[in-house]
């Protein structure tokens, strides 16, 4: 007993650190303060009515009217039935936001290192130097949690498959179910995605290793259980899954049945997002330089060059007061690069590269390759439509499966963010063993200093003649600010160049003077270890602190509740009626769902009908699209730039009788149609729908019906209708066929998409009451197999830790 408490002590100790450290570096959580990230507050507006909703009920809803005129709630943090992993993954993030995905990424990488047999010094050394990356710092700046949530699995995913590889079968089956379980919890598909690429990357280079070896059998029976164990990770998902499955056919990650665009142009035809939208934030091939010097390109979109800056001297000389003139200069625009915004750089830091660098000439096999080619795969993509690189990004997007679902390529460098620190690890090990000769290892140190400080120097002697440090956006500035402010901007581009890379220059000298005292025998392992702990630190912290800090950090109360209700907002919530509004004036664009039903909203994955519907007409202020959609009122500015409501007296309500049912023969007349119908008295629909010819017969009309709404909430919608003659009824809410249902007096009728976007259905005369539930199937049918997952997993887990036990004894 001893002897254990004896070998796990250290690693008890270590994940202690881990906390501590995680909360020093996000202290102000210890305040009872909390991060302002700018996603988070957006999901709070989004999410807002089906939180009241289960607060209210105690039920959970699957569906909100509160943005885009209403949408699902699967990728708004919708809970699920039967979803025990969920349960484990809340246990491991016990710490306050963001601290606990800090220490998840430590907690990940750690035992990553340590299935790949690191000694648990050199491990927790590995693990800083990961958590610590700038990009996965700065994620949890802005509040891409569910980002930083699938990357923090993504070390623990490996570790599964590492160990099955090892022969291991047991252990690794259990570990990579329990991991890839956890992975798809964070419902980040995207990262998810892009670890399954790396993941073809290693079993490739396993594969040719396996053949050399004459390990075929061993390999593939590896492959078996590492995809029964992936099998069972997505059946203790399975709600999550089979809901965005399904919601993703009918968002805007979807093929679209229009051929046009708004303007009337062709549409491009994919089974995914638009090529232009994929690669919209491409890195450029110069940035890649920020991996190693922070500033490279200036840093983020904009930074603070301080008072000692020409910029500031610009602005004194202009005769801007000197406060003044300190606050333009906090917002610079100092990033010269290529893309579009960037919050801050992807900065690897410079000793970590060094030691990359450093172990590539000593660490040998298939380690080594796996982990370089998934780097350079990564690189590569990130690249998107940035030349001469432009041909991969179009192979992947036009053939390989999926990968035109997803934006944002340059986010793809989470993988060598984790690859890099992994090989820049085992530079260590293999300096501190005795696999390499020291004749190797000083020979490796000369090639790493001669690369990486041989282009620090040369970037600082030629820079005038290398880089003009002219970006992207610098005709607006000197359109508006003139030569002088140019000038003044290019001077401090250039003085965070220079500062920045005579700050990488002196940490890989630092960093190759620690080796080299090694090899001399004048440092032992412990004291390098000490000097490459604090080196790294001052490295990545010192740089991520410069984009998260204390003061990102306010009042609890403040992200609780981010929005203030304005006067308009108050009067608006006085109208006892159910309605839509269209916010014209909130630079926010969720606090509109926070308060009201909106045609806004913040989302990534929007019903992709609804958002051509948007682009067509809704942003064009269309006024027959915005009544047939009940938009009661506009919040607009008056004359003097105040905001007020307009009442719109012309909204169509939320039910009525049309005269006449119009068909067209596809998707592009349907929404066309849509921009002079009498969406009052007439209602369009796609002779394709699977309904139509059912449908085509005179539609009969009592001008004295009504239908009207006698209780309305989330899933549920109550009607009274009463017309002398069967009718056909049009209702101002968004058509969603995987879910919702319609009943008339009880029992189940059919009803139809009509208006590109909208429900409508037959209604017999006479008095009845209809009533839409949101009953998705997918809920029921997932539960229960997350469930049956759960059941499998915890036999499987007890029946495999007891056969690893007994094989011990």
């Amino acid at each position: 007993m001893s002897f254990s408490i004896k070998k796990i002590l250290p690693h008890i100790l270590v994940l202690i650190g881990f906390i501590i450290i995680s909360l020093a570096y996000f202290s102000p959580v210890l305040k009872g303060k909390a991060i302002y990230q700018s996603d988070i507050v957006h999901y709070i507006g989004m999410a807002k009515q089906q939180k009241d909703f289960k607060q209210a009920t105690g039920e959970e809803t699957y569906w909100t009217n509160s943005a885009f005129g209403g949408m699902p709630t699967y990728q708004l943090g919708a809970h699920y039935p039967n979803n025990y992993i969920k349960k484990l993954d809340l246990t491991l993030r016990f710490l306050p936001r963001p601290a606990d995905y800090l220490f998840l990424y430590f907690l990940g990488f750690y035992i990553l290192l340590l299935v790949l047999k690191v000694d648990f010094k050199l491990a927790t050394l590995g693990a800083l130097a990961f958590g610590f990356s700038t990009y996965l710092i700065i994620i949890l700046g802005v509040g891409h949690n569910s980002k930083a949530h699938a990357i923090a699995y993504m070390p623990l995913v490996l570790s599964g498959i590492l160990l099955t590889f090892r022969k291991q079968y047991v252990l690794g089956f259990l570990l990579t179910a329990v991991a890839m379980a956890l992975e798809l919890v964070a419902n980040h598909f995207q990262m998810t995605y892009y670890l399954f690429l790396l993941v073809l990357v290693l079993g490739a280079v396993y594969l040719f290793d396996a053949y050399k070896k004459t390990e075929l059998n061993h390999y593939f029976k590896s492959l078996g259980i590492l995809i029964s164990a992936v099998v069972l990770a997505i059946g203790l998902n399975a709600t999550n899954i089979l809901a965005t499955q399904e919601y993703a056919k009918e968002s805007n990650r979807g093929q679209s049945e229009l051929t046009i665009n708004a303007d009337g142009s062709p549409k491009e035809i994919t089974t995914g997002l638009d090529r232009d939208y994929i690669t919209e934030y491409s890195y450029g091939i110069l940035e890649t330089f920020n991996l190693y010097i922070p500033r490279f390109l200036g840093g983020g979109s904009h930074e603070d060059v301080g008072k000692d800056s020409e910029s500031y001297q610009f602005f004194l000389k202009q005769g801007v007061p000197p406060l003044e003139a300190r606050e333009y200069t906090k917002q610079t625009p100092t990033y010269w690069g290529e893309q579009t915004i960037v919050e801050a750089p992807a900065y690897v830091g410079a000793v970590v590269l060094f030691l990359f660098v450093f172990a590539l000439f000593l660490v040998k096999g298939r380690l080594k390759w796996w982990l370089v080619g998934g780097s350079i795969l990564s690189l590569i993509l990130s690249y998107g439509d940035s030349q001469p690189f432009k041909f991969i990004t179009d192979f992947f997007i036009d053939y390989v499966p999926l990968y035109n679902k997803f934006r944002a390529v340059s986010s793809i460098q989470v993988i060598l963010e984790l690859c890099i620190p992994v090989l820049a690890i085992f530079g260590l090990v293999r300096l501190f063993n005795n696999f390499n000769k020291d004749e190797e290892k000083q020979k490796a140190l000369k090639y790493a200093v001669g690369i990486t400080a041989g282009l620090a120097v040369i970037f600082l002697l030629f820079k005038s003649s290398l880089f003009n440090f002219i970006g992207g956006s610098d005709g607006f500035y000197r359109q508006n600010y003139g030569q002088q402010f140019m000038d003044a901007l290019i001077a401090d581009r250039k003085t965070f160049f220079t500062q920045d890379t005579l700050r990488t220059l002196v940490l890989v000298l630092l960093s190759a003077g620690t080796i080299y005292l090694f090899l001399k025998k004048k440092l032992s392992e412990s004291k390098v270890i000490i000097a490459f702990a604090a080196l790294i630190l001052i490295d990545l912290v010192g740089v991520d602190r410069r984009y998260v800090n204390n003061d990102n950090f306010v009042s609890s109360i403040q992200m609780n509740k981010p929005y203030q209700a304005t006067e308009v907002d108050k009067a608006i919530m006085q109208d006892p009626e159910h309605f839509r509004v269209f916010d014209l004036v909130s630079r926010l664009p969720a606090k509109s769902s926070y308060y009201h039903n909106s045609l806004g909203g913040y989302h990534a994955a929007k019903l992709k009908r609804y958002d051509e519907l948007y682009d067509f007409y809704i942003a064009k202020n269309n006024i027959n699209v915005l009544n047939m959609l009940n938009t009661k009122y506009i919040i607009a500015e008056d004359e003097e730039g105040q905001p007020f409501p307009y009442t719109n007296p012309d909204a169509n309500g939320n039910a009525w009788f049309i005269e006449d049912l119009k068909f067209v023969s596809s998707a592009n007349e349907e929404i066309l149609a849509l921009d002079s119908l009498d969406t009052k008295r007439v209602a369009v629909m796609a002779s394709d729908n699977d309904y139509a010819a059912y449908l085509k017969e005179d539609i009969m009309i009592d001008t004295a019906a009504t239908i009207k709404v006698e209780e309305y909430s989330s899933n549920f919608i109550k009607y009274n209708s009463s017309s002398a003659v069967d009718g056909f009824a049009v209702f101002s809410e968004i058509y969603y066929g995987n879910g919702w249902n319609a009943y008339i007096d009880g029992e189940l009728n059919p009803h139809y998409r009509v208006n590109y976007v909208l429900r409508g259905m037959k209604v017999p005369a006479g008095q009845h009451v209809i009533e839409f539930k949101f009953e998705p199937q997918v809920i029921k049918t997932g539960s229960a197999i997350a469930l049956a997952s759960s059941i499998a997993f915890g036999l499987l887990l007890i029946g495999g830790l007891f056969y690893n036990f007994k094989k011990k004894d």
